[in-house]
């Protein structure tokens, strides 16, 4: 299956590095807000590697979900295949009741933000309910996640004595956006987060 390239996608490689403009706190929060997830884009020369690292991986592994499983996430499905969305054992079958069934990393190819801003993925193990087949959130899975994300990413902050206001975002694509449609996952955008509060997050490093 070859790489989906999105219109942001076809337009962004025809210009360039040299115009490429990196998206900006303000800009991805309108994006977000508008569900307007669709342009969001990488730097040109970031999208070609990209493209070129999917492919790779795909002739290797078969799919991205079977990649992310094994390399990334360590995590063995117990149905046959994942692909289609297979099942895992889970410690509790509610999204993000156990932290064994879900894992926090850093984006290995994010969107081309702005310096200070650090993309992460959350992967489960479990399935968020989305309305079908679009895979558009449903109003109680949008507060599942939302309070999530506050006391996972943003207590974390006040509690340092951080300001937590307008420093944590998050998002999740529909099915159409998704590169790994095998795993339920979704994106968190945090800028300006202190080391030590991101370690305790993803640990050192690229993870």
């Amino acid at each position: 299956m070859p790489f989906e390239l999105t219109e942001t996608d076809r337009e962004n490689l025809l210009l360039g590095d040299e115009h490429f403009k990196p998206h900006t706190w303000d800009e991805l929060k309108h994006i977000i807000a508008t569900n307007d997830l669709s342009i969001l884009k990488r730097k040109p020369s970031d999208l070609q590697r990209y493209i070129a690292w999917t492919r790779q991986i795909k002739a290797q592994y078969g799919t991205m979900t079977n990649f992310v499983c094994k390399e990334r996430l360590h995590w063995t499905p117990s149905s046959a295949s994942p692909t289609d969305g297979g099942t895992f054992e889970c410690k509790d079958e509610r999204p993000f009741a156990s932290s064994e069934d879900y894992k926090i990393l850093r984006n290995d190819w994010p969107y081309g933000m702005e310096a200070g801003i650090v993309h992460i993925v959350v992967w489960l193990k479990t399935r968020i309910p989305v309305q079908e087949p679009e895979g558009y959130l449903l109003p109680e899975s949008k507060v599942m996640i939302q309070d999530f994300v506050h006391r996972t990413f943003e207590q974390p902050l006040m509690l340092k004595g951080e300001e937590a206001e307008d420093r944590v975002m998050w998002f999740k694509n529909w099915v159409g956006l998704q590169s790994v449609r095998g795993l339920d996952h979704f994106h968190v955008l945090v800028r300006n987060v202190p080391e030590d509060i991101l370690i305790r997050w993803i640990g050192p490093g690229v993870n």
